[in-house]
């Protein structure tokens, strides 16, 4: 199995044109058969950088690569020959708003898309340039001698096939631009920015041996009202009064799907965090449900009348108002850590 030619030159994909040049010179320095004489392991690398720079040196070659592999390159690769390949038209891109309701079942939607495909009666013949093989083979004069390679063909575009005839609504390459409603089926779990491909619902390629290209779908999430998501797990601020606290209450809040009532024991305090096991979010990768944490907060009445006041001045010495933390009652920081463990 060959190497990829990104690592041969110990580079990523990311690699600019002048990175890829720099790179290549790097290594051909280093196993240059003047410097390493008789090492038949050098003589291969130097040999593999050349053929790597060779690839990616060429931009449409790069990029063909860059999505086939070395499979793009099976047929009529660096030997020549080989029959006709398929080519592959290029993606389209969208992006689908999605609800943390939709996100925590799952959704269908259907979209719609401008797609350019093949117009009806277009007809194409064998390329003359090439002889269909979508290639045409290059002589580079070397240290090491002669090498041959491939280029793609100017003429087809490697495809191996021209227009033979169009209609009069197609372009100079027999396609037509056309709505299509397209169905997308969303799994739950899904997160925004998150990309899902629909196969063969991009671009149509010319040719009759070609390959639609895809539709790739951005996920954009919407911020729901009160549910704040990280990960699987949803978290609620739930804003409670003075006297519920004291006393206690029962409460319907909003989970992601529909209404959860909870029980709010008395003297509840405020920062104290409710977990409601599996209310959360699903797993993308059907590990199981996050939960929904509710964070409570006791509302300190801002505007009180005389007689509330009088209240409260009364109750600044009682012993009952004066707090008493328990080892039960943890800390700020300490429930943070266990939230998150």
């Amino acid at each position: 199995m060959k190497k990829d030619y990104y690592e041969i030159l110990g580079i990523d994909k990311s690699a600019s044109a002048d990175q890829i040049k720099k790179a290549y010179r790097k290594k051909a320095i280093e196993f240059h058969p003047d410097k390493n004489p008789g090492d038949k392991t050098a003589e291969d690398k130097f040999k593999e950088a050349a053929e790597a720079y060779e690839m990616l040196s060429d931009p449409d070659k790069k990029a063909r690569y860059d999505q086939y592999g070395h499979a793009a390159f099976d047929q009529g690769g660096f030997g020549g020959g080989g029959g006709q390949r398929r080519v592959k038209g290029s993606n389209l891109r969208i992006k689908v708003k999605l609800t943390l309701e939709e996100i925590a079942n799952g959704v269908e939607k259907k979209v719609k898309v401008k797609r350019k495909v093949q117009a009806k009666g277009v007809s194409y013949k064998t390329c003359p340039t090439c002889g269909g093989s979508g290639q045409v083979l290059k002589i580079t004069n070397t240290i090491l001698g002669r090498m041959q390679s491939a280029t793609t063909c100017h003429q087809c575009g490697g495809s191996g096939q021209i227009l033979e005839s169009k209609p009069s609504n197609a372009d100079a390459q027999g396609m037509i631009m056309e709505d299509e409603t397209v169905s997308i089926k969303i799994p739950a779990g899904v997160a925004d920015g998150m990309q899902l491909k629909v196969s063969g619902k991009g671009n149509d390629a010319p040719g009759s041996n070609s390959l639609a290209g895809d539709l790739i779908v951005a996920i954009e999430e919407v911020e729901h009202e009160t549910l704040k998501r990280e990960g699987e797990n949803l978290h609620l601020d739930l804003y409670i009064s003075y006297p519920e606290a004291v006393l206690g209450t029962s409460k319907d809040i909003d989970a992601v799907n529909g209404k959860v009532r909870i029980k709010l024991e008395d003297g509840i305090q405020s920062g104290k965090i409710l977990r409601l096991k599996g209310k959360g979010l699903p797993s993308l990768n059907s590990y199981g449900t996050g939960d929904l944490l509710v964070h409570v907060n006791v509302w300190t009445p801002k505007n009180l009348n005389k007689e509330q006041k009088q209240f409260f001045e009364k109750a600044l010495n009682d012993e009952n108002f004066s707090p008493k933390p328990e080892k039960s009652d943890k800390s700020f920081f300490e429930k943070v850590k266990d939230m998150f463990s």
